[in-house]
């Protein structure tokens, strides 16, 4: 497994090393002396499948608040999406910056997304599925999300919109009220 940095201190883009021959491949997903040295000493608490039948599908971007907070280590095991991450940990020297990355089933790559970070993609393919890893239990209560097209954070997206949920259409626009979350 290959750890590269984002431009967002403790993001990581993970790049899987397949080892194959004759019947395919195999390759490592998760190691927990690799991930320890990135700094990652939490155990999973919760890991689900999402799955997006259009292309153009937006879902995020969504975050837990207080003791809720979680690490996510995002796969795309089907199809492609553009996986965003946004900075809102509090005092943080990149707070409400963003970066994107293509995750697919051909490309074999993984985002590690550290607490105080939004989470969001788009699908870029028709069936496209998702695994995430999570180091915390899902809370509605401590839930909470930016709106994927918010001004302020200017995230540009590859494609134009085809599905988005209510819930994700609404989130609040970030005002000058919002100082991030406590790490």
């Amino acid at each position: 497994m290959i750890f590269e940095e984002t431009k967002l201190n403790g993001s990581y883009i993970n790049t899987l090393t397949p080892i194959g021959d004759s019947r395919g491949w195999f390759a490592r997903t998760y190691c927990k002396t690799e991930f320890k040295k990135i700094g990652h000493d939490k155990e999973w608490a919760q890991i689900n499948h999402s799955y997006s039948a259009e292309k153009g599908t937006v879902r995020g971007m969504h975050f837990q608040l207080s003791e809720h907070k979680e690490i996510k280590l995002v796969r795309c095991i089907a199809g492609a999406v553009y996986d965003v991450v946004v900075d809102i940990r509090k005092n943080s020297p990149t707070f409400l910056q963003w970066t994107g990355v293509e995750l697919s089933a051909d490309n074999k790559k993984m985002l590690y997304i550290p607490e105080g970070f939004a989470h969001g993609f788009q699908t870029l393919t028709d069936n496209a599925e998702l695994i995430y890893h999570h180091s915390n239990y899902y809370s509605q209560a401590h839930e909470s999300g930016l709106r994927y097209n918010d001004e302020r954070l200017k995230i540009i997206w590859p494609l134009s919109v085809s599905i988005i949920s209510e819930r994700d259409q609404n989130h609040k626009l970030i005002d000058h009220h919002f100082t991030g979350i406590e790490q």
